[in-house]
């Protein structure tokens, strides 16, 4: 595992597009010895190049030095604070992003309807396979989801033999609303936000800027999330309602399983590049001090502007771009404690499904 830290030539260590996607942290020590991290734990000592990742996912059990986050900062790395595999988004950092290509393209894209529209289309098209969806409207489009999902549910009651009698969810109590099926739903869901969540931050694009769903803070992620559910959250329900296994934290514990093995992590980043760039264009990131100017559009910043003139300084390209590779470091379970009995403060925390964390 450790020879993929040094794939990159060190003079291009800086840029994004060499970089791995993510290494997730969990039950480790991360300290800093020079311009590596180094990750501890009783059975392994990993030294991992600061800047030849995009986002580091510290999980349960980890503790972080001062001078690691300083040098993950500089670095340009993302530092996200999650649950068990990423299944609960807590707070990030910066990201590895120092320009703002991503998030303008975002923001031009949701800010007119016909782009709007046409970035919509394609998400509802990522879920129905062979059909053509160019031609329909979002009315429409809601429409085929909802008999899509209805379907869903219907066929995934019938493989299990778990009795389906309709989706219940209580905004701001969902793991108290419904049956142990809905409960393992919204368990779920909420999980699958969390680690949609994450990615997004950490490509540097907005969780609030949504193209389906609108007017909360974490919008664009549950639009992401929403392409997920059929494959992931609502076949894990009634897999585990079917076994008896009918707790918050097996549906955290399952779907984490299946994001790892599957690594859904690489193919959230994929799909968010083709959504935000339908035309396969890549997307420049320059990290310039600029300011806005209403009829140049942007001038240098950092200078005197009274001279009428000046020179840029600091400017630079980089690539917007994030590798596919998602890697686990991973301490030994604790004496007398399964990793599974680990305690993360925040698992007895109530999470709305539409929350996104």
């Amino acid at each position: 595992m450790a020879d993929i830290w040094w794939k990159a030539h060190p003079h291009d260590l800086h840029r994004i597009a060499d970089r791995v996607s993510s290494v997730y942290v969990e039950r480790c020590h991360i300290d800093r010895d020079e311009n590596a991290v180094v990750i501890i734990n009783k059975r392994d000592t990993v030294r991992v190049p600061a800047a030849m990742v995009a986002v580091m996912l510290i999980g349960p059990g980890t503790r972080i030095t001062h001078g690691a986050i300083r040098l993950l900062a500089d670095s340009g790395t993302a530092v996200c604070w999650v649950g068990e595999q990423g299944v609960r988004m807590y707070a990030a950092g910066l990201g590895p992003s120092r320009g703002s290509g991503l998030l303008y393209r975002q923001a031009w894209l949701v800010t007119r309807t016909k782009e709007r529209l046409g970035v919509a289309r394609a998400m509802y098209s990522m879920r129905f396979p062979g059909e053509d969806v160019s031609a329909m409207t979002m009315q429409q489009l809601r429409g085929r989801e909802g008999a899509r999902v209805r379907k869903l549910y219907q066929a995934h009651s019938r493989r299990t033999g778990v009795q389906w009698s309709g989706r219940e969810y209580r905004p701001g109590d969902a793991f108290a609303a419904g049956d142990d099926l809905n409960r393992l739903l919204s368990a779920s869901n909420a999980a699958l936000y969390g680690i949609c969540h994450a990615v997004i931050v950490g490509l540097g694009a907005s969780p609030g800027l949504g193209f389906v769903h609108t007017g909360n803070a974490t919008s664009f992620v549950m639009d992401i999330a929403d392409l997920y559910k059929a494959e992931y959250t609502i076949p894990l329900a009634f897999d585990l309602a079917a076994r008896g296994l009918t707790e918050e934290r097996d549906a955290r514990l399952g779907l984490r399983d299946r994001i790892a093995e599957d690594k859904l992590l690489g193919r959230i980043v994929r799909d968010i590049k083709a959504l935000l760039s339908p035309d396969g264009s890549e997307i420049p990131e320059i990290d310039v001090n600029e300011l806005w100017d209403e009829k140049l559009g942007a001038v240098p910043g950092g200078v005197n502007w009274a001279n009428g003139s000046g020179s840029v300084r600091g400017s630079g390209l980089v690539e917007a771009e994030m590798g596919d590779e998602h890697i686990a470091i991973i301490g030994p379970e604790l004496e007398g404690q399964a990793a599974e009995q680990i305690h993360d403060p925040f698992d007895d925390a109530t999470l709305g499904e539409g929350s996104g964390l």
